[in-house]
């Protein structure tokens, strides 16, 4: 070991409000998405892939960025609903008993 155990610093800011929104978070991540479906096509026809073959690598990305996009939304959007509690069984005058 180099040394004795230091704790994590704390960050700045409340420490009751985070550090900055989720939703940041995941428009980063489909910024980053979509760049690479750029990329990625760019470095195979750089290295000699052929015209369909990057072409149809890059519509693949595209496809799969757009899918995980619209998990990621419909994901946000349930955690934003409040839960509630249902289905199961309730207790009453109507449950029959065996």
């Amino acid at each position: 070991m180099s040394g004795p155990h230091r704790p994590a610093e704390p960050t700045s800011g409340p420490p009751d409000r985070p550090a900055a929104p989720a939703r940041a978070g995941v428009g980063d991540l489909v910024r980053w998405a979509a760049f690479s479906c750029f990329l990625v096509p760019v470095a195979l026809l750089w290295y000699g892939a052929s015209f369909a073959g990057t072409a149809g690598t890059a519509l693949g990305l595209a496809a799969v960025t757009a899918v995980c996009r619209l998990l990621l939304r419909r994901s946000e959007r349930s955690a934003a609903r409040p839960r509630t509690r249902g289905g199961g069984r309730r207790s009453g005058e109507n449950t029959p008993v065996d």
